[in-house]
């Protein structure tokens, strides 16, 4: 399977693509402790052009997590602090040494920590459609099962009352878009001339920046609501001067 550039799970019964989330962990978890070069590849260059692009306009948790958002109720303003780097010891435990250190005696072989006990995109979109539609699958559930839906139930109602709360805190694949948020061809930009300093975008920012001191923040996953409360435009998407500024080195 070619890799979808979001968390997509290929449990899922609609997937055509691989999560490269799950596609690391194989290779990290088999018997060679490989890493994949089309994988990575694959996410570093996804990484450079789209930055966490990806997480705003790409991923179904993303988009799930927007809908949810959507719903009427008291909000919760969560700022993020050091528990914004929690997706970041996410990724480097569960995706990569986990999987590498924990052997089966017999096989020698690892498991995809993250998907098998933290990923609510497999159970939402994977796991959940299968039992809706098999009935007798669910006698073969058990405490896993009952685990990951409790994680995913939890993730669902925090949407409600937070902005993307997977997304802040848990997701690996946002980890590593993040790292690129700064230098990827798709970018912010501030306009000092034209800016006022009015605290417009910081007050649109769901994720609690401030878009006009830190328009490329590895946070920022380009909703774009910053943009569209400058009134002065001074906040705009800037693609083309980071690909010609690559281009002339």
């Amino acid at each position: 399977m070619v890799c979808t550039p979001g968390l997509n799970c290929y449990s899922c019964p609609a997937a055509v693509m691989s999560c490269p989330i799950g596609a690391l962990q194989m290779y990290v978890a088999g018997v060679k402790h490989s890493i994949s070069l089309f994988v990575t590849g694959f996410l570093l260059s996804v990484g450079v052009v789209f930055g966490r692009f990806i997480c705003g306009y790409v991923c179904p948790m993303g988009l799930l997590q927007d809908l949810l958002y959507k719903i009427k109720t008291r909000k919760v303003l969560l700022e993020l602090k050091y528990a914004r780097y929690v997706k970041y010891l996410v990724l480097i435990v569960f995706v990569v040494l986990l999987p590498l250190v924990v052997r089966h005696e017999l096989s020698g072989l690892g498991a995809p920590w993250f998907c098998k006990y933290i990923c609510p995109s497999g159970m939402i979109f994977g796991a959940m459609p299968l039992l809706a539609v098999n009935h007798y699958l669910w006698q073969f559930t058990g405490t896993l099962f009952i685990l990951k839906l409790s994680i995913a139930a939890i993730i669902i109602v925090a949407a409600v009352l937070i902005y993307r709360p997977f997304c802040r805190l848990l997701c690996p694949l946002g980890a590593i878009y993040a790292l690129f948020n700064k230098i990827a061809f798709i970018k912010f930009k501030c306009d000092k001339d034209k800016c006022t300093d009015c605290g417009a975008c910081a007050k649109a920012c769901h994720i609690m920046i401030n878009p006009a001191l830190q328009p490329n923040s590895p946070e920022c996953v380009r909703c774009g609501n910053c943009t569209r409360a400058c009134s002065t435009k001074a906040l705009k998407t800037d693609c083309f001067s980071s690909i010609i500024s690559a281009s002339s080195k």
